[in-house]
């Protein structure tokens, strides 16, 4: 019996642009340092979902393979991870601490309107001490400019393996 029939044919795997680590090692150290010293005190689970998170919005699927991984490999559920996307429709699944920290997530990600509204940030201020909230907009910050790195340059994803840069 053949079985390259029921076999999926798959698109070509796109080559990366250009690994930018390589051309910049010292940008690629600082932005190491700087994402170690954003992550400081967060909540591993929640600074998973956050880079999750970010990661859709900006549509980085080698952040999303990286931080899914990731996710799962700390035990996280499959199902939280896949509902992410529609968070706002199924807050059921979220701590009022996550929601807040995706509310924020989508404010600073997508700030198409030049600053993130009061009602998300006092709402986000609620839920957080004002040291923990300026490490949440740090880690925040620090996804979407590794977003940026690997959107540009067309990181490939489908190669990583849990825990690889950490």
């Amino acid at each position: 019996m053949d079985t390259t029939e029921n076999t999926p044919t798959y698109a070509p795997e796109h080559p990366a642009r250009l690994t930018w680590t390589e051309h910049v090692p010292e940008v690629y150290k600082a932005m190491v340092r700087l994402d170690a010293a954003a992550r400081k005190g967060i909540d591993p689970t929640l600074l998973e979902l956050v880079k999750i998170r970010a990661s859709q919005l900006n549509h980085c699927a080698y952040c999303l393979d990286m931080h899914t991984k990731d996710a799962l490999a700390a035990g996280e559920s499959v199902e939280r991870i896949v509902q992410l996307s529609a968070w706002q429709e199924s807050p059921h699944f979220y701590t009022g601490k996550e929601l807040a920290a995706l509310e924020l997530t989508e404010a600073v990600t997508v700030i198409t309107d030049g600053f993130v509204p009061d009602e998300v940030y006092e709402r986000v201020a609620k839920q957080f001490e004002e040291a923990e909230l300026a490490q949440l907009i740090a880690a925040i910050t620090v996804i979407n400019a590794w977003n940026r790195f690997a959107v540009s340059t067309r990181m490939v994803p489908g190669h990583y393996t849990p825990g690889q840069y950490k």
